[in-house]
């Protein structure tokens, strides 16, 4: 097979995804030679927060195969260890593995270190993880998550962004990933501010995540027949806590209320 050859004008430059779409393979690519990208369930949206106690993590619930939607109850917000958690966006399956196996390397660490891994040293490790799978994330198979923690250091929350290659960005606000990421992170952006509280942070989570699923349709809303909210984790100074499932319902129905048009007359 000879190489492709392009005009000036239609030159793809270093962009290997590019490349492929404008040789005619992005139609064809599989994975091990039988199934199809499309096939494989990716999470979606996720955002992070920093509030003046610690961090936030959320994400929605919906995964896609496609054009359909392959789980609506998918978890996508981990805790990695006590003071840190991590949440996903990209393919489902290699994404779940790699936050069990970075997991398990954190506790390892702490059992024969006596002491926990810093925080730097955690976004690293995860970073290098990512890196790991490159070859995977070429043939459609990329994790995207966000690492974020309570430095006890420095006694601040943190949070990091990461790219296929397993660069390591950190953000000092909030950062977002996932199909959803553009308007999820302009909600964040237009509302954030640096002295919010726990409960204005949580509404700001719920509110960008609501916005995303409005105009992504890989991103789920909330539904409120079956039950299914988004996943909220605050990570503080006393470690990682999960918002129960009661209170996210009870906020969520608050937001939704507040968006309804009034009634004439």
């Amino acid at each position: 097979m000879n190489l492709p050859i392009f005009l000036p004008q239609n030159d793809p430059g270093p962009d290997f995804a590019e490349l492929m779409r404008r040789s005619g393979f992005h139609r064809e690519i599989k994975f091990d030679g039988v199934v199809p990208v499309e096939s494989f369930r990716h999470g979606t949206t996720c955002v992070a927060i920093r509030y003046a106690d610690g961090v936030l993590l959320a994400g929605d619930r919906r995964a896609t195969s496609g054009n359909l939607i392959s789980h609506r109850s998918i978890e996508k917000v981990f805790p990695a260890d006590r003071h840190s958690g991590v949440a996903i966006a990209g393919a489902a399956g290699p994404a779940v593995e790699m936050v069990k196996l970075f997991q398990l390397q954190l506790e390892h660490y702490e059992k024969v270190e006596g002491t926990s891994l810093s925080l730097e040293g955690k976004a690293n490790q995860l970073g290098q993880m990512i890196r790991n799978n490159l070859p995977a994330a070429m043939q459609g198979l990329a994790v995207v998550p966000i690492f974020a923690g309570f430095d006890l250091a420095r006694g601040t929350g943190r949070l990091f962004e990461y790219d296929v290659t397993g660069g390591r960005y950190e953000e000092t606000q909030h950062a977002s990933t996932g199909s959803g990421s553009l308007h999820a992170g302009t909600v964040v952006k237009l509302g954030y501010t640096e002295s919010m509280n726990e409960t204005e942070v949580t509404d700001l989570a719920i509110r960008a995540l609501f916005e995303a699923s409005e105009e992504d349709s890989a991103t789920g809303g909330p539904d409120t027949i079956r039950g299914i909210y988004p996943i909220v984790a605050l990570i503080t100074a006393d470690g990682y806590t999960r918002v129960d499932d009661a209170e996210l319902a009870e906020r969520t129905v608050a937001l939704i209320d507040s968006r309804r048009p009034p009634r004439a007359g």
